[in-house]
This record gives C-alpha cells, structure tokens and sequence, in this order.
C-alpha cells in the first residue's frame, strides 16, 4: 500500500467502516474538530505510544494540514505500522464539508 492517500480515497476507507484513524495534533487542537473515531496521539508522544496501533491493517494519519502527519508517518513506516499519510489533513477534511466530532477537555 501506497504511504499517502488523497482526501476522497480516504473518505472511502472511513465509509467502509473498519479505518483505524490516528490524529498527531496537540489535544487542544484535536477536540475542537477532527475526523470522526480518531484516535489523539500526538506526535511528540507517539513514539512510547506505538504499541498502542494495530499492525494487522493500515493507520491512516492525519494533522491539521500535512506536515505532522508526513513525519509520523514516516516513523511508524520504520517501526513496522502500515501507516498512510491522509494529505491535506483535518483542515481540508473540514474545508471540505465532510463531518466532524469535537470533544469536551
């Protein structure tokens, strides 16, 4: 599997129903708005929190617009974890008119 996915391709993967979606951005931009099931793990914790993905299918990573998410990606690809970059991250998932959740502190 290719390590980077548009937006459209991703919303498929999340409409098939089993995409497990990790979110690297500091809670306090998380819990205004990100895709719905994401997991917050923020990059600069992620690497003592990789036990905590699944290795048997992809993780497909986000931030608010790319750069984070490209990074953690590459990390994770080095440790084993099928990750895929989702480009344009949380922001043009939102630009885009598709849903969000929020989460109280």
């Amino acid at each position: 599997m290719t390590s980077e996915i548009d937006q459209n391709g991703f919303a498929a993967r999340l409409a098939e129903g089993n995409a497990f979606v990790l979110d690297v951005r500091e809670a306090r931009e998380y819990r205004p708005g990100h895709v719905p099931g994401a997991l917050n793990v923020p990059l600069s914790v992620l690497p003592a929190r990789v036990a905590e993905l699944p290795k048997d299918r992809p993780v497909y990573v986000v931030c608010q617009a790319g750069g984070r998410s490209a990074q953690a990606t590459g990390l994770l690809r080095a440790v084993g974890v099928d990750a895929v970059d989702v480009l344009g991250g949380t922001g043009a998932w939102i630009d885009s008119g598709r849903p969000v959740e929020t989460t109280k502190a």
